[in-house]
């Protein structure tokens, strides 16, 4: 009886055993019940059957967005090619178990052919435009930050908001596209929190510039800053600082008045040693602009520097809006390299390194408020050699003045010139009327054929002309 039971225990054992043997085989050749590839049911198939349900399936090429249909296009091909079996056997390793399985899984099985499909850029258009209509009247929610304000790093929490994440929407369109219904689900974009990797870092970086000095070279002059005497707030976003720097716009003010020239009146000696005082009307001269000099020593803050110079943070009027004489100290800032045109006298001398190179009489506007040449602290804007000067006449005419040596040193086009129509260079002819050959110029500094050449070559751009 004993031996009997014995025997039917191997029996069972060993009916077990095969059962056992049998389902892992099965288990490891066939895929699991609730699985599909690409959308395409292929439970109880071998990777065989599957490849060939699969690749003789056409493509529905739907999408649904939120269990709504937002696309339909025309049926194709599967997309999955004749070379694509081992792909399927492949597959099949990855989501086999020891034990039969009732899980969904979708697998999805990627070919060249699916990955270039021709309805991909329409599909995620339909994406879009659908995920656009539904954020219509939706508030976006705003991420949380850092910030530096008076010389404190503080966070601002996040708001929440109600639209949906258009890039995590097409993220997950790109990876179930292989499917041929593909089926997307929105979900409102979360904003970045106090607590993210993101904002933390924020604030590392902002807390990197409080305590900081750095010292601002103007021209011979040197003034010294603290982070809170420049910056009055400032962020930190994409890897790059973002700064108000209104805190420092005052000191700015004050240095540009101890120190700037634009737009000021100069102390000028004259050929003759005369000392006089310029009008401010001209252009020549610099100043530094808030903005930028605000801009540069944040930035010098943020890096660390000790000093920074306000070269580049200059700006002036005319010709140039970078300015000129920046750097120039002596003579009260017009420097050593310059031309003088007296209107009086009717004569121009032309300085290099506080040496007169030349000097000449010419023919000024005529003594009107049309034409008569303006008197300032101007700069030679550019020179050309020959050039054609164009114009109008008093009458409304147009004119065309072909000269050989041309050096512009204002913005309504006074310049010196030769002037070959001239037949009086007389000490009054600018008081004769406004006849260009016998009168007073149009504004410009006639000069005769013999003497443009060398003031020409006397002059260099961006340098000082006195005219008084």
């Amino acid at each position: 009886m004993q031996l009997r039971l014995k025997y039917l225990i191997g029996a069972v054992v060993a009916l077990l055993l095969v059962l056992l043997v049998g389902l892992g085989i099965h288990q490891h050749t066939h895929f699991n019940r609730n699985t599909t590839i690409n959308g395409v049911p292929v439970g109880g198939l071998t990777a065989k059957q599957a490849y060939s349900k699969v690749k003789n399936t056409k493509r529905a090429n739907r999408v649904y967005l939120n269990g709504q249909l937002i696309y339909q296009g025309s049926a194709t091909a599967s997309g999955i090619g004749n070379g694509d079996q081992a792909k399927f056997a492949q597959t099949l390793k990855q989501q086999a178990t020891f034990f039969p399985s009732s899980k969904r899984q979708n697998i999805l099985v990627w070919t060249s052919q699916i990955r270039h499909d021709p309805q991909s850029a329409a599909k995620k258009q339909a994406v879009v435009n659908r995920l656009q209509q539904l954020n219509q009247g939706r508030q976006a929610p705003v991420d949380a930050y850092a910030v530096l304000e008076h010389g404190q790093v503080k966070l601002v929490a996040a708001k929440q908001g109600t639209q949906y994440d258009q890039a995590a929407l097409l993220k997950q369109f790109d990876q179930r596209a292989a499917n041929g219904t593909v089926r997307l689900t929105a979900k409102r974009q979360r904003p970045l929190t106090t607590s993210s990797k993101t904002v933390q870092d924020e604030k590392k970086q902002l807390a990197k510039l409080t305590g900081r000095r750095v010292d601002y070279k103007v021209e011979d002059k040197t003034y010294h800053f603290t982070t809170t005497d420049v910056i009055t707030r400032a962020t930190y976003r994409d890897g790059k600082y973002q700064f108000d720097t209104n805190a420092v716009d005052g000191r700015i003010r004050e240095i540009n008045r101890a120190q700037a020239t634009l737009g000021r009146a100069f102390k000028f000696r004259t050929h003759d040693g005369k000392v006089i005082t310029t009008n401010r009307k001209g252009t020549y001269g610099w100043k530094l602009s808030t903005q930028r000099a605000g801009q540069t020593l944040a930035q010098a803050l943020a890096d660390g520097k000790k000093s920074v110079s306000a070269a580049r943070d200059v700006y002036g009027i005319g010709y140039t809006t970078r300015g000129t004489g920046y750097g120039v100290t002596s003579n009260d800032g017009i420097g050593d390299t310059y031309a003088e045109l007296s209107i009086a006298d009717q004569h121009a001398w032309f300085y290099r390194d506080g040496k007169c190179v030349f000097d000449a009489d010419v023919v000024t506007g005529a003594n009107n408020p049309q034409n008569e040449t303006p008197k300032g602290v101007w700069y030679i804007m550019y020179q050309q050699s020959p050039s054609v000067l164009k114009g109008k006449n008093n009458d409304g005419s147009n004119y065309a003045s072909k000269v050989q040596y041309w050096s512009q040193f204002t913005n309504s086009g006074c310049g010196f010139h030769d002037a070959s129509w001239r037949k009086n260079w007389s000490k009054t002819a600018y008081l004769s009327g406004d006849n260009v050959a016998t009168g007073g110029s149009h504004g410009c500094a006639n000069m005769h054929p013999r003497d443009a050449g060398p003031a020409y070559h006397a002059l260099q751009v961006g340098e000082p002309v006195i005219v008084y």
